[in-house]
């Protein structure tokens, strides 16, 4: 078996944390079915990355004032 790697991006792990809580909890709550595994884990990104998109709207840190 070909040993697979991936390497993130701090952000780029913020999001895939959050959407693995995300998925966890559509799995937990009976709503991801047989066969629809891949849609749910692209819903849940996607959801992760508009929480995470809003909160860098709405929030400045302290290297991002001038």
């Amino acid at each position: 078996m070909k040993k697979r790697s991936l390497s993130l991006q701090p952000s780029e792990a913020v999001v895939v944390h959050a959407a693995s809580r995300i998925y966890a909890a559509a799995i937990a709550s009976g709503r991801v079915k047989e066969g629809q595994e891949d849609e749910w884990i692209r819903r849940s990104i996607n959801d992760a990355f508009r929480i995470a998109h809003l909160a860098d709207e709405a929030i400045q840190s302290d290297n991002e004032m001038s």
